[in-house]
């Protein structure tokens, strides 16, 4: 038997399987698929303190390489998830992370004091990183407005507290070291890098909002190098999230120096891949005569790279 098994910060997950925060809906759109409970960790998509209708379409481009979206955040809000959504995620025997987001420093106090209460909840990851709503990369940009609000949350709950960060942004490390000094039990990079569609027989942007969050294959290089560039510089776990979409993605992150990783855009294509993935780990490691995942993790091999 292959030990899958790692740890983020208090929380114990079976395996290093996580569902990326818009692609995976509130789970229960995926229950004739997957086996939701051999899933690591399900995150959620996000919750906001009001309901938002999200963003006017166009806010779906598919590209080549990956996916072009402008979703904007559309949920039923904090009070109607915790009535509509909860009851079958409180179900699942895995771990349930709920995903949350404010337009300004207070929402994500607010989010989280709502669901403080509630039962079945594993943590929380600060969604700090949106680049298609107003403000939403503001998070994760500035490390003062980082580490204040993850600070803030620190104080409102327990649970473990993942915070959610962009490439778009000068040095991630500096805003990853802000979010573990305000409290963070974790960090999970990358959100989507923001990137844009024309039409070039209208001339027009195929996006409404002329920009969005690009995903998919293409990212995995970017998502790798500040992975590797965290996990260099924190203390704390790093979760990976772009552009996995087999087990030999997931495996670069884990070597890069990865705790777990998210599975996100390849869900719209291929909605078992959660399990596929999984599958794949357990194959190399039994290929390898590797016992532990965890050993794998951080095990990247440097003495022949050019300084």
């Amino acid at each position: 038997m292959i030990d899958l098994s790692v740890h983020i910060g208090s929380l114990a997950l079976q395996n290093p399987v996580m569902t990326a925060s818009g692609t995976f809906g509130y789970a229960d759109e995926f229950k004739e698929i997957c086996d939701l409970n051999d899933i690591g960790a399900i995150i959620t998509k996000t919750v906001t303190p009001h309901p938002r209708p999200g963003n006017p379409p166009r806010r779906i481009v598919e590209l080549p390489y990956g996916m072009l979206n402008s979703i904007g955040l559309p949920n039923v809000g904090v009070e109607s998830f915790i009535i509509e959504k909860m009851p079958f995620l409180q179900t699942l025997k895995t771990n349930v992370i709920i995903n949350v987001a404010g337009t300004d420093e207070e929402g994500f106090v607010f989010c989280v004091q709502r669901l403080e209460d509630v039962s079945g909840i594993a943590g929380y990851e600060l969604n700090f990183s949106c680049p298609n709503v107003k403000g939403g990369t503001s998070f994760s940009s500035d490390p003062g407005i980082a580490e204040r609000v993850t600070r803030n949350v620190r104080k409102t709950t327990r649970r473990p507290i993942i915070a959610k960060l962009t490439p778009n942004v000068t040095s991630i490390s500096e805003i990853g070291r802000a979010c573990e000094n305000g409290g963070a039990d974790a960090v999970s990079a990358i959100n989507t890098v923001v990137g844009m569609a024309i039409d070039i027989k209208t001339r027009r942007p195929r996006l409404s909002t002329g920009t969005g969050g690009y995903s998919g294959p293409a990212i995995k290089p970017i998502a790798l190098a500040k992975v590797f560039e965290l996990s260099r510089c924190l203390s704390i776990p790093v979760i990976a999230i772009g552009g996995i979409a087999c087990a030999e993605d997931a495996i670069e992150f884990l070597i890069a120096g990865a705790t777990a990783f998210q599975v996100g855009t390849v869900n719209f294509y291929e909605p078992d891949a959660t399990m596929t993935i999984k599958k794949g780990l357990e194959y190399y490691c039994q290929k390898n005569n590797i016992q532990k995942i965890a050993d794998l993790i951080g095990s990247i091999q440097l003495k022949e790279m050019a300084k």
